[in-house]
């Protein structure tokens, strides 16, 4: 069973996109309600009613909510309910350990709402153009570059610097095929992906244009009287621009996976942390503020790539994804097998101090990758239980 989403511009009508922010602040309402009541009045709820507060009993209280407060029943309930659950979920995630507690929903930042799937269509126009009909608020159009396949699950309407956009999920009836072969990936700066043969994967030029734009838009934004009109005007535009390089970068990061995940059926990565690897760098009490202007270029230009969107993309695209010890793999000649940072000669060369292997150095890199993804890896527990039981063979051979 495969899951795919689809993400599509809108182009409502004034009065649709009214329509939307009413929704959205309608959904973002209700979850900060259904937060507080949890937060504080459970124990209260749970003593005057007897029940504890989960999705089901707050799902009533929105039903008595929404026949007392009209600009509510306005809303669909099915938007409102999804909320429940989403902060139901959270909750869940929360008690397992598996994420942080729920927040507080803000106006302007949060500005979504999400559909079940039996509540939408989908229709093509021509083309170029189709439509989607959301409850309550009807047909709106989009710009359709793809057909959307499979059964729809939800349907997500944010607002993002750029505009309304909508995001369809399906459920797919057929599994991920292995066409077999298997590739390392080394992930750089210098070449986001490199392949072990020798494939190189580079981030479009738009992306290096538009990161000067947004230097120039912010030095513009700086020089504005803060709360201005002029000012306002001067961020969004240098959000649009940040919103439209994330959006080219997440289109090359689906494009590269995809044809690797084509191409290979065994996908061998690096184990990074890239969250530990791009925490800011202040200095240190003996040497404050040292090379932190070097550590903060190295981390935007990290996340600049996207090292784990594209870890995460080949996961559900490949068919199967092995993770190794990154040490020493741009300094180990993938030839002979010898260790010696003086081999790594620059950013792209990569000589061999001991057989004098040649090559590139990132593909070397990626090809020592691979062949610790083809290597069994013994654990910690049994090296040691065979560390415990060597005497006893010794003795045995004597």
């Amino acid at each position: 069973m495969l899951f795919r989403g689809y993400t599509f511009a809108l182009r409502p009508t004034v009065e649709q996109a009214e329509k939307f922010a009413q929704t959205a602040g309608v959904c973002r309402l209700v979850w900060n309600l259904a937060l507080e009541q949890r937060r504080t009045h459970w124990r209260n709820y749970q003593g005057r009613t007897g029940n504890n507060l989960n999705y089901v009993t707050q799902a009533r209280e929105l039903t008595l909510l929404r026949a007392e407060m009209d600009f509510i029943r306005e809303v669909s309930q099915n938007a409102q309910q999804y909320a429940l659950k989403a902060l139901d979920d959270a909750y869940r995630r929360a008690f397992k350990g598996l994420g942080g507690f729920p927040q507080p929903k803000k106006k302007g930042v949060n500005d979504s709402f999400t559909f079940t799937g039996r509540e939408v269509s989908v229709e093509r126009l021509n083309h170029r153009w189709g439509r989607v009909k959301l409850p309550k608020i009807g047909w709106v159009k989009f710009r359709m570059t793809r057909d959307v396949e499979g059964k729809m699950t939800e349907a997500t309407v944010n607002r993002t610097a750029l505009g309304w956009q909508v995001s369809i999920g399906c459920k797919i009836d057929r599994d991920i095929q292995d066409v077999g072969g298997a590739v390392g990936i080394d992930r750089g700066v210098a070449v986001p992906l490199m392949l072990s043969d020798g494939t190189a994967y580079r981030l479009p030029e738009t992306v290096a244009l538009l990161d000067r734009r947004i230097r120039k838009a912010q030095r513009i934004a700086s020089r504005r009287k803060r709360g201005s009109n002029r000012c306002r005007k001067a961020q969004r535009r240098v959000a649009a621009l940040s919103a439209k390089r994330a959006r080219i970068r997440k289109h090359w990061a689906h494009e590269t996976t995809t044809d690797i995940a084509r191409k290979f059926g065994t996908v061998v990565i690096e184990r990074l942390r890239t969250k530990n690897m791009t925490k800011s760098a202040s200095g240190t009490i003996a040497e404050p503020g040292k090379n932190v202007a070097q550590k903060r270029g190295l981390n935007r230009a990290i996340l600049n790539v996207g090292w784990h969107q594209v870890e995460t993309m080949l996961f559900y695209k490949a068919f199967r994804v092995v993770k190794v010890d990154p040490r020493h793999t741009s300094q180990t000649c993938s030839a002979c097998g010898n260790l010696d940072s003086r081999s790594r000669k620059n950013q792209a060369s990569f000589v061999c101090s001991a057989c004098g292997f040649h090559s590139n150095a990132d593909q070397n890199a990626a090809i020592n990758i691979l062949q610790r993804g083809n290597t069994p890896v013994v654990e910690p527990a049994t090296l040691q239980a065979m560390k415990r039981e060597l005497p006893l063979v010794e003795t045995l051979v004597v």
